[in-house]
């Protein structure tokens, strides 16, 4: 005979081995997570932090990049829309939600 008979396992070493070891099996999937909230999920988290802060503190002379590209300068502050120049006497309205970096005014060096 080339084929060994395989026999089924009893009810109790089936229930014995169920615990601790899935528990084991399982150990490297929560590894990953951890590893995965630290790398990936924090650190967008408090850049998404920083930007909404950014935008709230938004201020007149303050240069803009809109989701759209448009880099300007800020000439109003509204509640919801910010007066944008990104040319002599031109001058659009933007969402303050679609700003996406704000930098503030630079000094000169003197």
């Amino acid at each position: 005979m080339f084929i060994s008979p395989a026999y089924a396992q009893t009810a109790g070493a089936a229930a014995e081995s169920g615990g601790f070891a899935s528990l084991i099996s399982l150990a490297p999937l929560f590894l990953v997570f951890i590893v995965f909230y630290f790398l990936m999920i924090r650190p967008q988290q408090r850049r998404m932090k920083a930007l909404q802060d950014s935008v709230a503190a938004v201020k007149k002379n303050d240069t803009v990049v809109t989701a759209g590209g448009i880099v300007g300068k800020v000439t109003r502050v509204e509640d919801a829309h910010v007066e944008v120049e990104i040319a002599p006497n031109t001058r659009v309205r933007v969402v303050k939600a679609t700003l996406t970096e704000v930098v503030g005014v630079k000094p000169a060096n003197d």
